[in-house]
C-alpha cells in the first residue's frame, strides 16, 4: 500500500499510544471530514446532528450508531468535541471511515441547508411540546420523512434558541423509574426510529 513504517520499541509506542494496553499500532492519518453541502442535498434521507456534544464517547458511539443505521452523514456544530480525539476516534469502532463527518458549522446554517433540500428538523428533547417518539403518528409526527436529527449538549440539552431552528421535537419514553437516558442511549433510539420507518 506503500504506506512508511517504522518498527519502534515498547518504551517508544507507551509514549506513543494513549491507552494502558495498545493494540501495537500507532499511525499518523489525513482527515476525513467534508462539506456540508456534499452531504446534505437531495438524495440524503437521515442527517445526525450533534450540537454542541463535549463528550468524545458519546459522540464516537452516535457515529457508530449513525453508520450502522445507514444515515447519511454525522455533521458535528461548532463546539462540539474534536472527532480526531483519541477516546472518540476509538469509540467509533471503524465507522469513522464508513460515514462522511462534517464539523465546524453553526447549527443555523445546517437547519437552514437542511430545510432547503427537503428534510425536516427534529430535535430529541423532552420539552411539553414533544412528539411522544412511540406514537409519533398520533400527534401529526412523520418518521418516514428525509430528516435530520439534532442531538444537544449531554449536560443542558437544547437551548430554547436552537429548539426554534428546529421544525418540532420529539422525546424518546421512559416507562420505569429512571429520570433520563444517557445521551448516545437516545440517539440510538431516535435515529433507529427514523431508520426503521423510512425502510417499511
Amino acid at each position: 500500500a506503500q504506506i512508511d513504517w517504522n518498527i519502534v520499541t515498547p518504551e517508544v509506542l507507551a509514549e506513543l499510544a494513549t491507552t494502558v494496553n495498545s493494540q501495537g499500532v500507532v499511525a499518523v492519518c489525513e482527515h476525513l471530514d467534508v462539506a456540508l453541502d456534499s452531504v446534505i442535498d437531495k438524495e440524503a434521507q437521515l442527517i445526525v446532528v450533534l450540537s454542541q456534544v463535549r463528550d468524545p464517547g458519546n459522540a464516537g458511539t452516535i457515529i457508530r450508531l449513525a453508520d450502522a443505521a445507514g444515515a447519511d452523514a454525522v455533521v458535528l456544530t461548532n463546539s462540539s468535541v474534536d472527532i480526531y480525539n483519541d477516546k472518540t476516534v476509538r469509540s467509533t469502532a471503524g465507522s469513522l471511515f464508513h460515514i462522511p463527518v462534517v464539523t465546524g458549522v453553526g447549527l443555523s446554517e445546517v437547519t437552514e441547508l437542511a430545510r432547503a433540500r427537503g428534510l425536516q428538523v427534529l430535535a430529541a428533547d423532552a420539552n411539553d411540546d414533544a412528539h411522544d417518539l412511540h406514537h409519533p403518528w398520533d400527534s401529526g409526527l412523520d418518521l418516514t420523512a428525509r430528516t435530520t436529527w439534532v442531538f444537544g449538549n449531554e449536560a443542558w440539552g437544547m437551548g430554547e434558541k436552537d429548539l426554534e431552528l428546529c421544525d418540532a421535537s420529539a422525546a424518546v419514553p421512559i416507562y420505569g423509574k429512571a429520570e433520563s437516558l444517557n445521551l448516545a442511549t437516545a440517539a440510538g433510539v431516535c435515529i433507529y426510529e427514523s431508520a426503521r420507518n423510512q425502510r417499511m
